[in-house]
């Protein structure tokens, strides 16, 4: 998934890298800031557009993605035994009562990884690469307890004969 040029080029390195540095903080800190916002969006496409290579290039249950992996996994099942991360629709997160749910199971994890509730961009079906109609977003960790279950149970498995890895776009420092 690749951001036209125009915003990389509008923020710059050294708009990436402020942006990067205060990124982590309250949302009701920054208001509607259009700058952080298109900054916010440049960083979660570079990591779907690594992530998906990723997965494309290697098997994925070889995958490590934290240092947790294995506790998030089993949490992750634990208070999730039957969710279909093979193909999932918005209203399995962002209904009220998934949030509420998926809400106590991300703060389990505040101390323990980095950037836990960072917004990150999912798929909602494993089988399929990133788009607008297939891309969901999600705290950091909610992103790996799914990953970790699609990696784990075999879902991701079928992406290196389907997709290459892709060339990632370069962004221009003005």
């Amino acid at each position: 998934m690749e951001l036209p040029d125009e915003i990389a080029q509008a923020i710059g390195i050294q708009g990436l890298g402020n942006a990067a540095s205060v990124m982590s903080r309250p949302a009701e800190e920054f208001g509607n800031d259009t700058s952080l916002e298109a900054a916010w969006a440049v960083k979660a496409s570079e990591h779907a557009d690594i992530y998906f290579n990723i997965v494309c290039s290697v098997d994925p249950k070889v995958l490590k993605l934290t240092p947790h992996d294995d506790e998030i996994y089993k949490q992750c099942r634990q208070q999730f035994p039957d969710l279909p991360v093979q193909k999932l629709n918005e209203d399995l997160i962002k209904s009220e009562p998934e949030k509420v749910k998926w809400r106590k199971f991300c703060m389990a994890f505040e101390s323990e990884v980095e950037d836990f509730s960072f917004a990150t961009l999912l798929r909602l079906d494993a089988g399929e690469e990133y788009s607008q109609a297939n891309t969901l977003v999600v705290p950091r960790v909610q992103f790996y307890a799914i990953e970790l279950a699609r990696n784990r149970e075999g879902h991701n498995d079928g992406l290196r004969s389907r997709f290459k890895p892709q060339p990632r776009g370069k962004t221009v420092a003005r």
